[in-house]
């Protein structure tokens, strides 16, 4: 086992690339206050979307910006039932057909759980 071991480097705690004549994305410092009174600092791109809110690190309430930026509420959308989501593919007519035909079947033993039809003799064209 002792053979098998990893030397001469921590897996994960050190990376070898050499920060030279690299040019980082420019960054922003955003401050955040939550309601029980944490303060932070989130860094990020010059070109990202600023949330107007922030989960505070320290107690997960909702922190708002300090400089004022306002939380954009978006427009929630309305569930879709079952029953929308049919409609958007049948009428109420066809629903209605469908239905009908497959209460015959089931009442007249060509369809539906055995237990229900098993004394029943089926009707056989002739």
């Amino acid at each position: 086992m002792a053979e098998r071991t990893l030397r001469g480097a921590r897996l994960g705690g050190q990376s070898f690339e050499d920060e030279r004549g690299i040019e980082f994305a420019a960054r922003q410092q955003i401050a955040y206050a939550c309601p029980r009174g944490h303060e932070f600092e989130i860094t990020m791109s010059t070109e990202a979307e600023v949330p107007g809110v922030w989960e505070c690190p320290r107690c997960g309430a909702e922190a708002k910006s300090v400089a004022g930026i306002e939380h954009e509420a978006k427009p929630e959308k309305p569930a879709r039932t079952h029953w929308d989501m049919l409609l958007e593919r049948r009428s109420e007519k066809e629903l209605e057909d469908i239905l009908k035909e497959r209460l015959e079947l089931l009442r007249g033993g060509e369809i539906g759980p055995a237990h229900l039809h098993r004394g029943k003799k089926r009707k056989t064209p002739a």
